[in-house]
């Protein structure tokens, strides 16, 4: 009996340093600032070449971590989505619901709240509107910052070091005809959003649908999100966008009252 307990604590321990490395590794590709080169994860890792490349290609397989076409290691879908998950129940999407229902009533239309995770921005909260239209936007799912109006309007709130950063390690992809070409137009959006306080989509993700957003952001910077209002392009006109800017930049601001409010220091 107490051989086979001793077995089985052996057994645990092998496994524990196991998952701890693989958390390990996870975090060193989460943490940097952009996508690593195996060399980049090798200098930082305590692991033998052939030991990290089975580890890396064992949490490439089960999805959380990614290739690009560059062979470079990012943090995988599966693993945002799972963060986004947790993220959907916690406090801050809580404090921000209120407001949601508050925009959403003053539109008709659909509003999102989301975060940004690296290049992509994730949904927590999406309220329908009475008029529903269906969008591919659903809770724990990702989409590229740079051509959605929630994913602009955080990238906004960034300094501009770490926006460089960001913008570096991004791939654009052309979703739609609208949809931003480069590095440049990026730049050039994100210089007028910031200017007058909100973003907008103009069917640059999905075609036949547009919205407005406001930046949403901690005290510290480590949390940057927004709020979206969000419907069909043959409704949701330019001039009504315009007109739901101050509505959608105000719940913004109240969410981010109430953060400090309710998430900040304790005393």
């Amino acid at each position: 009996m107490n051989s086979e307990n001793a077995k089985a604590d052996s057994r645990r321990d092998r496994e524990t340093g196991t998952l701890g490395k693989l958390v390990a590794l996870l975090d060193v590709v989460a943490l940097a600032d952009g996508p690593m080169r195996f060399t980049d994860i090798l200098s930082l890792a305590d692991q033998p070449r052939g030991t990290l490349h089975r580890q890396l290609s064992h949490l490439v397989e089960e999805g959380l971590l990614e290739i690009d076409r560059d062979g470079r290691y990012l943090i995988g879908l599966r693993l945002l989505t799972l963060a986004s998950r947790s993220w959907a129940r916690n406090e801050f999407r809580a404090v921000a619901e209120p407001h949601l229902h508050r925009l959403q009533e003053e539109t008709s239309e659909t509003v999102h709240l989301g975060i940004l995770r690296g290049a992509e921005v994730i949904y927590l909260d999406k309220v329908e509107g009475r008029q529903s239209v269906r969008m591919y936007s659903q809770i724990g799912n990702a989409s590229p910052a740079y051509c959605t109006g929630v994913g602009k309007a955080a990238l906004s709130a960034l300094g501009d070091p770490e926006l460089a950063a960001r913008i570096a390690a991004l791939e654009f992809r052309r979703y739609t005809e609208h949809t931003l070409r480069n590095a440049a137009e990026l730049l050039s959006d994100i210089s007028e959003i910031r200017a007058r306080g909100y973003a907008f989509d103009l069917e640059e993700h999905e075609s036949g649908i547009c919205c407005v957003a406001a930046p949403i952001r901690s005290d510290d910077g480590h949390m940057l999100a927004g709020v979206s209002v969000t419907g069909p392009a043959y409704r949701v006109t330019p001039q009504k966008l315009q007109a739901w800017a101050p509505l959608t930049v105000a719940a913004a601001d109240s969410i981010m009252m109430d953060m400090r409010n309710r998430m900040g220091p304790k005393r």
